[in-house]
């Protein structure tokens, strides 16, 4: 099986495309191994310097420590990848999230979530990541960064220049974005 990896604009963070499902319940960032049941995603976080596996659709980040070259973890990752799939699972990951933290959301939170889905996502998953609506309040909306994107270098420019002008720009409630960790 030939899994693909891309860098990503975090030094700390690589992108793994199996070529295959990779959740089936949607974006789901995991930092702890006790948080999941999931055999594949304990061994990953169980690879020295790893510090978190970020799941979504059809691809797969792993965060790793600063001081861990990416060769002690990449080939390591890959085969453990690989040899899941072998076993002919058809996804990684296929477990109720947390679905009663889901509010409704009306008005402004609305159009800010409808921005962040269609021209703010699509971007950050490339890049091997994702960002979540947290909040509106006091003209601020806060949103997490998960995956590759959480603790990017170039994170906050992208919340600044990137996500905070796009909402301002759409919805002129808007007065900031802030990240949440």
């Amino acid at each position: 099986m030939f899994i693909q990896t891309e860098v990503t604009p975090n030094p700390n963070s690589l992108k793994f495309i199996p070529g295959k499902i990779v959740s089936n319940s949607g974006q789901i960032e995991i930092t702890n191994k006790d948080q999941v049941n999931n055999e594949l995603v304990k061994n990953l976080l169980s690879v020295n310097g790893v510090t978190g596996v970020f799941l979504a659709k059809d691809f797969l980040s792993i965060n790793k420590e600063n001081n861990v070259d990416w060769e002690d973890i990449k080939h390591i990752a890959k085969s453990l990848i690989s040899e899941f799939y072998l076993e002919g699972k058809d996804f990684i990951y296929d477990e109720n999230i947390k679905k009663n933290d889901r509010r409704e959301f009306i008005g402004i939170e609305e159009k800010i979530i409808k921005i962040l889905e269609t021209k703010v996502r699509p971007a950050v998953a490339r890049d091997g990541g994702d960002i979540k609506f947290i909040e509106f309040k006091n003209g601020i909306a806060k949103v997490q960064l998960q995956g590759s994107c959480s603790g990017c270098p170039s994170s906050t420019m992208t919340l600044k220049q990137g996500v905070e002008n796009l909402l301002k720009h759409y919805i002129p409630e808007v007065k900031g974005v802030e990240q949440i960790s």
